[in-house]
Order: C-alpha cells, then sequence, then structure tokens
C-alpha cells in the first residue's frame, strides 16, 4: 500500500463519517458542552483516569445527593481538567519532547527523506509505515535527538543513533505504523537512558471528543516544534482519530498527545479535501489500535525482549499478547527515562485480583522477583491456615521503586564525609521533607518511651535543623534502635523516604502515578501494603473512582499511627476510606516503623493483628505474611 492509496483511503474515512460528524455538532450545539458527543462509557472511562491520576479535583463531583445525570458530572470532570493547567504542564510537555526525535532516511548513501519518530521504550522508536515501509528502507537510516534550541535560542548539539531493524521491525501499512530498533549509541549509551521514552497504554479513557490535542514532530525537516494552539478532537473511528491542528509533511510519525502528555494516536497525514481543495482535518491512528495489532503479530522469541520494553500498560486486556507481562523492562540510568520499570500484571477470571503494594528502598529490583517473594511468604501463612497458596500469575504487582528514586532528592543534606551521625548521613535536603524526617523521629522515640527531656527541642524542627539540630537527631534514632533491636540507618532510611513521599508534591504524584498505571481494571480488588506503601495505599483510596471495591485493605509494619504521617495524608487525618469494607493492620512489637501501632484508636474500625516477628526480621513483609491469621483473610477474599 504506497502513500496515494492511505489518502484515499482516508479521504473515504472522512466522507464516510458526514452524518457523524453532524451528529456530534448537533449534539455539542444543544448541550453547550465539546464533550457531549462522545458516548457515556467513553467519557466515564476519561472522568475516572482523571480522577484516578489527580488531574483533577475530586471537588468536581457534585455531592451523592444531587440529582445529576452521569454523563453530566463526567463532563463537569473534563471541564476542570481542560479550562486551566498546573505551571507543571510544561515541564512535562517538555519532558515528553525529548523522546521525540528526526528521523533521517538514507539511501543509496543519500539523504532521500525525512520523517518523525518517539521512543516508545529504552531501543524502540515508532514511526509511520510511509516513513520507514520496509527493512531495507529502515537499514542506513538513523534518529536524530535534540534537533532543537534551548531556551536561550541556542542550537543542541545533536544526538544520532542508527536504526536496527535485524533486530526488530515490524509495520502495518493500513494502520500506517513501523516499530523499529534503535541501534545504542558509540559509547555503548542506550537512547532512552539518554532521552527517556513514552509509555502506549492500551486502557482506553485518554481522551474524548471535544478535548485538546498537542503534537511535537519535525515538520518540513525543521528542528522540533509543537503544536498546542487552537488543536481539537474531532472525532473517533475504531483505528483512527481526526482532529484539528497545524501539521507539515515532516510530522509524519509525531505523537498525539493529550493535555496530560500521554500519547493517544500517532500523525500521519492530512485528510484530503475530496474535491482537491486542500486539507480539512488531519488523522492519527489510535494507539489502541497499534497495541492490538502488536499482540497479534506473534514475533519471534529473539524478538520479543525488545518487545517487553512496551512495558505491561501496553497489552490490550482483550488480547494474547505479544510482551510477556512478566517481562523486565530495562530502566532508564540515573532516573532519566520518561518511563520507569513498572511492575507486573496478574492474570484476571482467577477470583478477585489481589494487588501487592511494596514498601520503599525496591529501586533496581526487578518487580517479578519482588512479587514472588511475597507470594512465598504469603503461601507460609496459608498452608498454616490450611489454606491453598496464591499463584503469583494471579497477583497484581505495581511497582514505584523507580519512581521513588528518581522523583526524589538524594543528595545528601550536608557535605559528603562530613556527617558524624547515621540521622545526619540520611537527613532530606528538601525542607519540607526535613521537617517530616524530624517529627516522625522525635515522635517515635516518645512512642517508645525517650523522656520529653532527652528528645531534640521543638526550636530545633522549626529551625530547619540549623546548628546542632542535625546532631541531636541521633539521640531520638538510637533511642528507637535500641528499643526495638533494629539497625538505625534501617530506620533512618525508612523515615528518610517516608518523609521524602509526604513532604514533597511531586515525589507524592510520581509514585501514585506509577502504582495507578500498574492496578487491575473492573475497580474490585484485595489490596496488601507494606511500611511506605501503607502510606501510599491510604492517599491512593483518593485517586480511585468512588465505585471501586476493596472487600479486604491488610496495612503490615505501617508508620500509619504517627500523627506526624496521618495529619499529612491527602484527606488530611485518620479517615477510613469509603471503598474498602474490612481494614486488617499487621503489626509486630519489634518493628520501629510501626512504633505508632495498633491503629485502633485513631480508626476504631481498624482490625490490628499483634504479629511474633522474630527481632533481626521485625520488619520483613515475608514474616508478616506467615502469620496464619493475616494470611487467611487474604486467601478468603480472594476466593469468596
Amino acid at each position: 500500500m504506497n502513500l496515494r492509496q492511505q489518502q484515499q483511503n482516508m479521504a473515504e474515512r472522512y466522507r464516510d463519517t458526514v452524518a457523524q460528524r453532524a451528529d456530534i455538532r448537533r449534539r455539542q450545539a444543544e448541550t453547550g458542552t465539546p464533550f457531549a458527543a462522545d458516548s457515556e462509557e467513553q467519557l466515564r472511562a476519561r472522568a475516572e483516569r482523571l480522577l484516578r491520576r489527580g488531574e483533577v479535583d475530586p471537588g468536581a463531583l457534585p455531592s451523592d445527593g444531587e440529582p445529576v445525570r452521569p454523563a453530566v458530572v463526567f463532563e463537569r470532570i473534563l471541564g476542570a481538567a481542560s479550562e486551566l493547567q498546573s505551571v507543571n504542564f510544561l515541564d512535562r510537555g517538555a519532558r515528553a519532547a525529548r523522546a521525540v526525535a528526526r528521523v533521517s532516511i538514507i539511501e543509496d548513501g543519500r539523504r532521500a527523506g525525512f520523517g518523525t519518530g518517539l521512543l516508545v521504550g529504552e531501543r524502540l522508536l515508532l514511526t509511520n509505515n510511509h516513513v520507514l515501509p520496509d527493512a531495507a528502507t529502515a537499514t542506513g537510516s538513523f534518529a536524530e535527538f535534540d534537533l532543537e534550541s534551548d531556551v536561550d535560542g541556542t542550537a543542541k548539539p545533536v544526538d544520532s543513533y542508527d536504526l536496527a531493524p535485524d533486530e526488530l521491525f515490524v509495520t502495518d501499512p493500513a494502520l500506517d505504523y513501523t516499530l523499529v530498533a534503535v541501534s545504542v549509541g558509540a559509547a555503548g549509551t542506550r537512547p532512552g537512558t539518554a532521552h527517556g521514552w513514552l509509555k502506549l497504554i492500551a486502557q482506553q479513557g485518554k481522551i474524548v471528543i471535544g478535548e485538546p490535542v498537542n503534537i511535537v514532530g519535525h515538520p518540513d525537516a525543521r528542528p522540533k516544534e509543537i503544536a498546542v494552539r487552537a488543536n481539537e478532537l474531532r472525532n473517533q473511528l475504531p483505528e483512527f482519530l481526526h482532529y484539528r491542528t497545524d501539521t507539515e509533511p515532516g510530522n509524519s510519525g509525531s505523537p498525539v498527545f493529550n493535555d496530560q502528555w500521554e500519547v493517544v494516536a500517532l500523525h500521519h497525514a492530512g485528510v484530503p479535501d475530496p474535491d482537491g481543495a486542500g486539507w480539512i482535518a488531519n488523522e492519527g491512528a489510535r494507539v489502541r489500535a497499534i497495541l492490538r495489532h502488536l499482540a497479534a503479530a506473534e514475533p519471534p522469541p529473539e524478538q520479543r525482549a525488545l518487545l517487553a520494553e512496551l512495558g505491561p500498560q501496553a497489552v490490550p486486556r482483550e488480547a494474547a499478547p505479544a510482551v510477556s507481562p512478566d517481562a523486565r523492562p530495562v530502566p532508564p540510568a540515573g532516573g532519566g527515562g520518561v518511563q520507569e520499570r513498572r511492575g507486573v500484571t496478574g492474570r484476571t477470571g482467577h477470583g478477585r485480583p489481589v494487588v501487592f503494594l511494596h514498601g520503599r528502598g525496591q529501586q533496581g529490583h526487578n518487580p517479578a522477583d519482588l512479587r514472588t517473594g511475597w507470594c512465598r511468604g504469603l503461601a507460609t501463612g496459608l498452608t498454616a491456615a490450611g489454606l491453598a497458596p496464591l499463584d503469583p500469575a494471579d497477583v497484581w504487582f505495581p511497582f514505584y521503586g523507580d519512581a521513588l528514586a528518581a522523583a526524589s532528592v538524594t543528595r545528601e543534606s550536608v557535605a559528603p564525609g562530613t556527617a558524624t551521625t547515621t540521622a545526619e548521613a540520611y537527613v532530606p535536603v528538601d525542607s519540607a521533607a526535613r521537617a517530616v524526617y524530624t517529627a516522625l523521629l522525635t515522635e517515635a522515640a516518645e512512642a517508645a518511651g525517650m523522656p520529653a527531656s532527652e528528645r531534640t527541642s521543638d526550636a530545633a524542627h522549626e529551625s530547619g535543623l540549623l546548628g546542632g539540630a542535625l546532631a541531636a537527631l541521633q539521640r531520638p534514632l538510637s533511642w528507637i534502635a535500641a528499643r526495638s533491636g533494629l539497625d538505625d540507618v534501617v530506620i533512618a532510611t525508612v523515615f528518610r523516604d517516608v518523609a521524602a513521599y509526604l513532604g514533597n508534591k511531586s515525589v507524592r504524584d510520581a509514585v501514585l502515578e506509577a502504582v495507578l498505571d500498574g492496578l487491575p481494571e473492573g475497580g474490585e480488588f484485595v489490596l496488601v501494603s507494606h511500611s511506605l506503601g501503607t502510606v501510599v495505599a491510604l492517599d491512593l483510596f483518593t485517586r480511585l473512582p468512588r465505585r471501586t471495591s476493596v472487600p479486604l485493605l491488610v496495612t503490615a509494619g505501617s508508620p500509619l499511627g504517627l500523627d506526624a504521617v496521618y495529619k499529612r495524608l491527602l484527606v488530611g487525618g485518620p479517615v477510613h476510606p469509603g471503598q474498602v469494607a474490612v481494614w486488617t493492620n499487621a503489626w509486630a512489637a519489634a518493628d520501629a516503623v510501626a512504633i505508632g501501632c495498633p491503629l485502633h484508636d485513631d480508626w476504631p474500625q481498624v482490625r490490628d493483628v499483634l504479629c511474633p516477628n522474630p527481632k533481626d526480621r521485625a520488619h520483613d513483609i515475608t514474616q508478616y505474611l506467615s502469620h496464619a491469621s493475616v494470611a487467611a483473610e487474604i486467601g478468603r477474599a480472594a476466593r469468596p
């Protein structure tokens, strides 16, 4: 299929949907909102995705008693999301644009053409079929990143990478897409490590008719440009989107973004006027359609490892995945990538989905291995309770370890080599997180019985840890360590990461976004959380739809009993999540992180379970899960 045939097909699609577009305009005019043209199912999916990702205040929803049709509620949410943008809209757009490159097509040793492409894996480039129609064309061609100007208008050094179609080349003329491998650079650098990459998301809810679209590309082979004005999605077809925006030749293969900078389509051309009067719209292949085609492509085994870089969110739920959900994608080094390593998904149809939500310190680990370790601990407890173990393949493991590490400020607040105590060495550099860290240590020491005269003074808290206040923090830390038997480094690092999460909005948002991307669909699951994950879990419920049902929430080794923690939750205090039916809190007397437990005094509905964890493994999740009472509740909730 050549470009002329593709353009004819576009014109036919546009002509065949004349009545549909007229109906869209009629509904928009009747309701006075641009969002009324899509189905209620699409509006619901879009509104719920915006709420889950924290892109709009849940206050956009009317109260339960307000008699408003669901479609109107969804339209309010969409309106709230599109009217004003957070200032981070610009930073997020700049981050997304880093993964966009100019594709230079080389034939017979000469430059024969240009296009645009985007990294969708650390070594995976997506562009149009009419840009790279076959492996022979891709051979010798290359991708040019940073072909753009900096904030001062100075041209950046261009970073080029050869394409490697011999390693992976998948294409489809009908959808006009090509997915091709990219070689490593001369110094062994992977392109995604240097420039990040963009997630392709199979789940619906990324955009509805009437919302703006944004396009980043290399029109007419020029340095990178962005189209963000007067752009709007006009129509959704099963495999294509039609939208209004300014594009030129060379934009072929550009990502089409929503206002949250998620890729919703792959731009491929303007729709020609059937009467020859120029261009009347733009068209792009839907991400869902591309991912469905990839899932059915059945690539050879040697190519599946590269395809796994797409991540579990790229696997269509209704298709047998060509991308293994247990594969371990390689993460960007140094937290520089757009996509960090994500979690592993579980199977559906085997009882209620079970979600494990891990604690701190997991960056760089394989989520599939972590899931297996949790399942082993749970199997011990289920066996003790006389119940069958869960298959790890039925368990979901959202992974935020890399997102936490990338978003957190990891440098110390004192010069290297000058820290004289453990407490000093792990104090967060961010002032807000530092204040939380101080409050956590002093409150935990008080709960462990440390006399007030020996704790850090309140003045030191308010001083921003100036002067001798840093060294003074070692006193409560040492007291907690001595009473619990846990190493003071373990306690300090846990409290540091809890403080970084609670004290820094960007860290919290990055963690919650990573977790939301790894949850099962369907609205019902059992949630088992540990350590910092218990704090994340409580915040998570503010981002989940109200109709979500969690029959059982388990928190283990949780710091939620500390005032310094629960007062900083997104709900502002000890509020029982409305989506949770039963909440079980597992704690151990020797676990310094759970020093504020039991939780029943602050959350009367919580059932506390005291676990006899040994001192040297008091905070270990496998110890908590191996407790028969805790495991039995999980097993019964998972198999109702």
